[in-house]
Parts: C-alpha cells; sequence; structure tokens
C-alpha cells in the first residue's frame, strides 16, 4: 500500500460516498418525469431530450475527465463534478422553459454525472493501492449500486411528501455540501503520482492505440454495455411485464438485481487480489451470458425470475473493480485515467446500442428472445477476447 492507509481508505470513502450521489441522481429524472410532466406541460420527448444531453455529456466528461486526472489530479474534478450535479439539480427545481432545462439537467448535470464517475474515483484510489487495489476498488465503486438501492427509495419518499421541484433543491444542495468534502479529502490524492514521466495526450492515445490489452478490455467492455445498461437495465422491467409478471413484481426483481449488484462487485474486488485476473474477467462475462438462458425461460414462473435477479446481479457491476485494476497493472497509472475514460466511453456506446437493438428487435418480432440470444453470444464473445490478455503485468 502506498502512502498512508488512512488517507488511501479516505479516498475509498469520497469516492463511495460521490457514486452513490451520482448514480441515484440518474434515476430521478425517471422518477419524476411523470409529475414534471403534469406540473410543466411539456411533452415526454421534450423531458427525455433532458436525458439524452446528459449521456452526450456524460460521455463528454468521461473522456475529457479521464485525460485530466492523469494530469491534474482527482481532487479537482471530483469537487467540480459534484458542483455540476448540484447546479444541475438545482437548475432543473428552478426550471420555468424547456430550454433553461435542457440547458441545466442536460449540460450540467451530465457533465457531473461524467465527472463524479467510476473512471475517476478508480484513478484516485488506484494511486493509494497495490496489494489490495482490486478490494479498494469493489469498496469505491459499490457507491454507485448503494446509492441506488438507498436513495432512489428516500427519494420516492420526499416526492410524495414535497413534490419535484422539492426533491431537486434537496439534491443539489447535498451535491454542493458534499464537493468541499471531496476537495479535503482528496488533497493528498493528488500529490501520489503515477508511474512514468507525463507525455503529450497524442503520445498517450498513439501508445493505446496500439496496445492489444487496451483494445481487449475496450471492446470487452463495449459489450458489458451492451448486456447490462442497454439490455437488461433499459428492457427487463417490459420483458417480464411481456410474460405475464405485474409491474410491481417486476421491479421487485430488479431491486433484487440490484442488491447482488452490491455483493458481487464487492466480491469481484476481493477475488481480483487473489485470483488471475484474466481468468476473473473471462469467468465474469461467461457467467453473465448464460444467464440468458435462465432468462428465455422465464415464462410466468417467479421462481425463474429471481433466479435471473439474483444471478445476473452477482455478474453485472461485477466487471468494474477487475478491468480497472487490469488498466492500473498492464496499461499503467500514467495513463489510467485516460484509458478509464475511453473505456467508459466505450460502455456507453455500447449501452446505446443495446438499448436501441433491443427496442428495434422488439418492434420487429414482438418478441425480446432475438435481444437475449444475441447478449449471450456477445457476453461469450466479450470472455474470449478477455481470455487473450496477457498474465503479466506492467510494474504498478
Amino acid at each position: 500500500m502506498l502512502p498512508s492507509a488512512r488517507t488511501g481508505w479516505a479516498v475509498v470513502g469520497i469516492g463511495f460516498i460521490g457514486l452513490a450521489l451520482s448514480f441515484a441522481y440518474r434515476n430521478l429524472l425517471q422518477l419524476t418525469m411523470t409529475d414534471m410532466e403534469a406540473d410543466l406541460g411539456w411533452s415526454r420527448s421534450v423531458l427525455s431530450s433532458g436525458a439524452t444531453i446528459a449521456l452526450v455529456a456524460m460521455a463528454a466528461g468521461n473522456l475529457f475527465g479521464g485525460m485530466l486526472v492523469d494530469r491534474y489530479g482527482p481532487r479537482k474534478l471530483l469537487s467540480l463534478g459534484l458542483v455540476f450535479l448540484g447546479i444541475g439539480m438545482l437548475g432543473a427545481a428552478a426550471a420555468r422553459t424547456p430550454w433553461q432545462y435542457l440547458l441545466v439537467f442536460g449540460a450540467f448535470a451530465g457533465a457531473g454525472f461524467g465527472l463524479v464517475a467510476t473512471s475517476i474515483v478508480s484513478s484516485a484510489v488506484a494511486r493509494f493501492f497495490i496489494e489490495r487495489r482490486g478490494f479498494a476498488l469493489g469498496i469505491s465503486s459499490a457507491g454507485g449500486p448503494v446509492g441506488q438501492m438507498t436513495l432512489i427509495p428516500l427519494a420516492a419518499l420526499l416526492l410524495a411528501a414535497v413534490g419535484w421541484r422539492a426533491l431537486f433543491v434537496v439534491a443539489g444542495i447535498a451535491a454542493i455540501a458534499a464537493a468541499p468534502l471531496a476537495a479535503w479529502g482528496l488533497r493528498a490524492a493528488d500529490g501520489v503520482a503515477g508511474d512514468g514521466q507525463r507525455s503529450s495526450l497524442a503520445d498517450d492515445l498513439r501508445d493505446l492505440v496500439r496496445s492489444p490489452t487496451f483494445h481487449l478490455l475496450f471492446w470487452g467492455f463495449f459489450i458489458c454495455g451492451f448486456t447490462s445498461i442497454g439490455a437488461i437495465e433499459t428492457h427487463f422491467i417490459p420483458y417480464a411485464t411481456l410474460c405475464g409478471f405485474s409491474p410491481t413484481m417486476s421491479a421487485n426483481a430488479f431491486g433484487f438485481l440490484s442488491v447482488l449488484n452490491l455483493a458481487g462487485i464487492v466480491l469481484a474486488g476481493w477475488l481480483a487480489d487473489r485470483m488471475n485476473r484474466v481468468l476473473l474477467l473471462a469467468g465474469i462475462y461467461a457467467a453473465r451470458g448464460l444467464t440468458f438462458i435462465l432468462l428465455l425461460g422465464i415464462a410466468d414462473n417467479t421462481t425463474m425470475l429471481f433466479a435471473f435477479s439474483g444471478l445476473y446481479g452477482l455478474f453485472d457491476y461485477a466487471t468494474i473493480p477487475v478491468v480497472a485494476s487490469l488498466v492500473a497493472s498492464h496499461l499503467g497509472m500514467r495513463v489510467m485515467g485516460f484509458s478509464m475514460g475511453l473505456i467508459a466511453m466505450a460502455h456507453q456506446l455500447g449501452a446505446a446500442a443495446g438499448a436501441i437493438g433491443g427496442g428495434v428487435v422488439f418492434d420487429l418480432y414482438n418478441s425480446y428472445t432475438g435481444l437475449w440470444v444475441r447478449s449471450l453470444a456477445l457476453a461469450l464473445v466479450a470472455a474470449a477476447l478477455s481470455v487473450v490478455i496477457k498474465p503479466q503485468p506492467k510494474p504498478a
């Protein structure tokens, strides 16, 4: 472990809190959309456009944040990201016209989502750990599913009690209040340098493009996005409803999946310190793919529905700490932020492809079978790509 155990675990804790807020805030729009539509009289397409702009801004935040974190450290970027989240939430509460909403939620909140992200948090955490790096990455990344499990139900209660504007105000104040905490807690993280000397972004990009390991991780994470956010987080509940389950039962199954996400991400981080990470990543992708066989056969069987949710949940977010650990050791700490930013962008592009592709498949065949079969096959391709990664890393 590098400089100080106390400092390292403080960085893990701050990353955990930041990701909990960021992941939860991504779901606030779908939680409040019906109320906003009724109150403001705007169309669903206008409100959805805010989410689209936010996704574009998030991708940009992932990329540019990854570029900058290697040079300036995570302190300024995470603090700025939390401020952007706060501005986006407060601005959404105050918006009276569509252009105001699109600007503040789409641009500011989206940029905040991109900066308060696993790529930057992972870069910060990895600076302090070597032997227990996988476990530390798993704990910090677990903030995402914990935020979704705990803050979204609280947000729903607050929405019912005080309305959507007050909910966004509370969210905005919480994010801005967390920014000084991040600035204070991460002050030591900027002083822990990565390996090697700084080079230009062009040189870094050229080196990554020439690296077979980068391509294997990049395209594997593209498939990860397709088979997770794209396929499951977009189409699982509609599919369960189509199979005859009530919306409540479908949502409960998805909630169970989220609970297992937490267990899976921590377990994967712990295992990354104790076994061959290449085989671990390949195994996670392969196991995720095989769970789609259960999904194909759930029909109206509640046991099968929850069996899929539990098994898939174990392997859903489990790739995050393993990929981050491999990036740190195989591509090097000097370019970890940049590498993770590019790989996170690949994940979002894959998610977009899965979300759109699933809709197209359903419109053509009135069935999700084609999506699940493709997801199974692609997950096995990701496993095959992972196996090719050389087991011998660079010095960390």
